[in-house]
């Protein structure tokens, strides 16, 4: 019988994984000054202390990128271990998680990513304020949530690593960069992600594959694989 604190754990992490996931979506092939290839690590940490998923939330999250594609990779304790597999030409995301015995994947397109955005409507002032983040030029915006108007606070993001349409498909759409700090929110608590440091390194093919031992599953069926662990 799983315990209901790692119950807790895993439906929050897959929540939290997938719309992290759209902020790496629908990159462009323009970049300046890139070699269009590289890891970011960031620390995450949960925006409400008082929230009751407060101390399960992410400590961090591994980002890689070659070209047009994108992968994000997340563990919790080594049990539960999912990734987020993005081909930015296709405009698809394939979400895989391995839990236990269990190992599936499912594919999104470009409709379900948009619907998905919808609860997370933000109203976003960019400013000419720069700074350095993990080696990068950082651009500084306000934002202000559309359904919450008294919440405001700042996101810096990069223009160094090309991809200017990288957020396409998300909240931030109007941010021509790779975020670096930002907000997000899913499955009912919002979250602080902050780059923490950047890798100029070659990235495998492969790593982008979604793995053979994976069961390809519909999007429905991967949702009610998560609501059935409630």
């Amino acid at each position: 019988m799983i315990n209901h604190t790692l119950i807790k754990r895993v439906v929050f992490f897959s929540g939290c994984l997938l719309l992290l996931s759209l902020f790496y979506c629908c990159g462009s092939d323009e970049r300046s000054g890139s070699k269009g290839e590289g890891l970011i690590e960031f620390d995450t940490k949960g925006v409400d202390p008082t929230h009751p998923l407060y101390g399960f939330a992410p400590s961090s999250a591994t980002f890689k990128f070659k070209e047009d594609k994108f992968i994000i990779e997340m563990s919790t304790m080594g049990m539960f271990n999912t990734s987020v597999i993005l081909d930015s030409k296709a405009k698809t995301i394939a979400q895989t998680v391995k839990f236990l015995d269990i190992k599936q994947a499912c594919i999104e397109n470009e409709q379900d990513l948009v619907e998905e955005n919808a609860d997370y409507a933000l109203k976003i002032e960019e400013t000419k304020e720069t700074k350095v983040i993990i080696g990068l030029k950082a651009y500084k915006a306000h934002v202000t949530k559309i359904s919450e108007p008294n919440v405001k606070f700042d996101v810096w993001y990069t223009k160094e690593l090309g991809m200017e349409n990288v957020n396409a498909l998300t909240p931030y759409a109007q941010l021509k960069g790779i975020l670096l700090d930002y907000r997000v929110k899913k499955m009912g608590m919002e979250l602080h992600f902050a780059a923490k440091s950047y890798k100029d390194i070659k990235i495998p093919d492969n790593a982008f594959e979604i793995p053979a031992s994976m069961k390809i599953v519909s999007k429905t069926e991967m949702e009610e694989f998560i609501k059935n662990l409630q």
